[in-house]
């Protein structure tokens, strides 16, 4: 009768998985929900030169293009 080999043959250990930093890699769908900083000043800039680029309303066009770029308008 043949003797089984009843040795077990080490495993490697498992790869340590490291979470994404999703703060240096956007995801691909953040682009729609989440504008960035440039896309939001480029808006703002925008809407001050259509309000004919007069001063003072800088936090309100700010705030306005960001909402526009949550919403997808523009």
């Amino acid at each position: 009768m043949a003797r089984q080999n009843t040795q077990k043959t080490p495993q490697p250990p498992a790869p340590k998985s490291t979470p994404e930093r999703t703060q240096d890699k956007p995801a691909a769908n953040a682009s729609a929900s989440t504008p960035t900083n440039e896309q939001i000043a480029r808006r703002a800039f925008e809407i001050y030169q259509a309000r004919g680029g007069t001063h003072g309303s800088s936090e309100q066009d700010w705030f306005q293009a960001e909402r526009e770029l949550k919403l997808g308008r523009q």
